[in-house]
């Protein structure tokens, strides 16, 4: 941590962001939208690839809308109607709901542009982007403890009132500010490799319910589930998830067990070593708020930063997307208000946004992946949810957080419900 002499310097900025993910992106397109000076600091430079499914579902959908984004063909988007799920000898197509809350369907985009597509959003909309720029410590302010803006790799200091974090899963900002990871909230793990194949234009996310650790149906059945995601440009997203609610996790060669269930998919789908355009790679996926607060001492966590990855089914983006408007708002009327207590009572308001939006959610994700982490409660849902299309619908809702919470049906009040009933912590 760095230290500045409050009376010192002038600010930089009004808000500054680390890092150009989807949240930090997001978070910079709204701010700008409000006419706040806006800096984002992005310690690569676009392109730049990062550890994804690439598939993004209504949830997405509705966030890239809000910052006009054009999401057809023509723009390099490959639309979904839903998810095709195999698994306990089984394979059904489950749509998109229809929904008043959300767009009736899901998108594909490589993350070797998407975020730069984010980011030069933001930039038209008047943020300032910084890329090749590596922030490495928080600035302090000496009298107060305050967040006063950013330290970056070659000893330059950004001044800012305001701090939004969106350094991604390690969150190496949040750690330099004593904020660790939450151990008794779940973790994932994710693998993923891209190959040319004759799937590659698929308009449904396929999800396989049944990994095991060992040949099918003779090893053990891991909490996670395996993808396969069209890309539209001739290559598909293959990858599988594992939780870390299995005696597994940890102790297991993931990029084997990819391997291992790529040889027995069909052979003409060509997920096989030759096709393979990239080498596979991995990345953590932080879940159900498992770094807290999400707001203090003037830094607001947004994304995967503030470990808000669902532990339903392992969607980020969305949740990172949400999560950067929330704070995009509450810091635009923050500033409208005078430093100091009542500034404060402003920004204290985002984690209890966020409480109110996704804790009892969470809360039943952690239940879940906790019940999924014995094999035996795998493989009875597996096998006995599927053959009930209802069931399935009704799964899909809640797995992808995809309800009204208005005027919805029945699926829909009964999922409200278990939200707002479940306690938020």
């Amino acid at each position: 941590m760095v230290t500045a002499d409050r009376a010192a310097g002038s600010e930089d900025a009004q808000v500054v962001i680390v890092g150009a993910g989807p949240g930090g992106s997001t978070a910079a397109y709204h701010l700008a939208q409000a006419g706040i000076d806006v800096l984002v600091l992005e310690k690569s430079e676009f392109p730049r690839e990062k550890v994804c499914g690439d598939g993004l579902t209504p949830r997405a959908v509705k966030q890239l809308v809000a910052m006009g984004i054009e999401t057809s063909p023509e723009d390099g988007w490959i639309k979904n109607y839903g998810l095709r799920i195999i698994g306990g000898g089984m394979r059904i197509e489950v749509p998109w709901p229809d929904l008043a809350s959300f767009p009736s369907y899901g998108l594909v985009r490589p993350r070797q542009d998407f975020d730069e597509v984010l980011a030069r959003t933001a930039q038209k909309a008047g943020a300032r982007l910084q890329e090749g720029t590596t922030v490495t410590a928080p600035l302090l302010d000496e009298r107060t403890g305050r967040v006063a803006g950013v330290v970056t790799k070659d000893g330059t200091a950004y001044r800012a009132p305001l701090t939004i974090v969106a350094d991604g899963n390690s969150s190496r900002f949040s750690l330099s500010l004593g904020l660790a990871r939450r151990e008794d909230r779940p973790m994932g793990v994710a693998y993923r490799r891209y190959f040319t194949s004759p799937r590659h234009d698929d308009d449904w996310l396929e999800s396989w319910l049944e990994l095991w650790d060992g040949e099918p149906g003779k090893g053990r059945l891991l909490p996670g589930y395996g993808w396969i995601f069209g890309v539209g440009d001739g290559t598909s997203n293959v990858g599988l998830g594992i939780l870390n609610t299995s005696d597994a996790f940890g102790k297991t060669d993931y990029r084997a067990m990819l391997d291992r269930w790529l040889s027995h998919l069909p052979q003409e789908w060509g997920f096989v070593e030759e096709n393979a355009t990239a080498p596979t790679r991995g990345a953590a996926l932080p879940m159900g708020f498992n770094r807290k607060p999400h707001y203090a001492d003037g830094a607001l966590l947004v994304g995967d930063a503030g470990g808000m990855v669902n532990p339903m089914n392992g969607e980020g983006i969305a949740y990172a997307m949400e999560s950067a408007r929330i704070a995009a708002e509450v810091v635009a009327q923050a500033l409208a208000a005078p430093e100091g207590a009542r500034r404060e009572r402003v920004l204290h308001a985002y984690p209890a946004a966020l409480d109110a939006e996704y804790g009892g959610y969470y809360t039943i994700g952690r239940l879940f992946v906790k019940a999924i982490g014995h094999p035996s409660v795998m493989k009875l849902a597996t096998r006995h949810g599927l053959p009930h299309p209802t069931l399935m619908k009704f799964c899909l809702k809640l797995l992808a957080n995809l309800s009204d919470s208005r005027d919805g049906d029945v699926m829909d009040r009964l999922i409200t419900a278990l939200n707002r009933l479940a306690p938020a912590a």
